[in-house]
């Protein structure tokens, strides 16, 4: 029992360890790493918010909502992403911050069709 018991509070400090080493990356390969795991949760919940939405619509409204997330796409790419010769940069916290938001939008979409009716025109925002 003391050995399970020593287990857990190893397991529960190396996770607060883990927790905090993003509060204070050492160095900025550290950040990267920290901030591109904040990025694929926001992209997660991106693709769920999409599938989520584009299930209460109709055909119309997901033909809208594809156009919509196609022009986002662009607009994403070219704020947040760069291609210079042979090389190709991506700012990764304009990605995560235009995902995370667009996200939002998404999610606002969702409680619209739950609660008054989907909105096609407010789907290629």
């Amino acid at each position: 029992m003391k050995k399970v018991i020593a287990a857990l509070l190893f397991c529960a400090s190396g996770a607060a360890f883990a927790n905090s080493a993003c509060d204070t990356p050492k160095n900025d390969f550290d950040g990267l790493y920290c901030l591109n795991k904040v990025y694929q949760e926001a992209d997660k919940e991106l693709n769920e918010n999409y599938k989520t939405l584009s299930a209460k619509l109709d055909a119309d409204g997901k033909k809208s909502l594809k156009a919509g997330q196609l022009g986002w796409i662009e607009q994403r790419n070219k704020s947040c992403s760069k291609r210079e010769a042979n090389d190709f940069y991506v700012n990764l916290d304009c990605a995560t911050n235009t995902t995370i938001k667009r996200a939002q939008f998404l999610q606002d979409r969702v409680r619209e069709c739950s609660s008054s009716g989907c909105q096609n025109s407010k789907l290629k925002d």
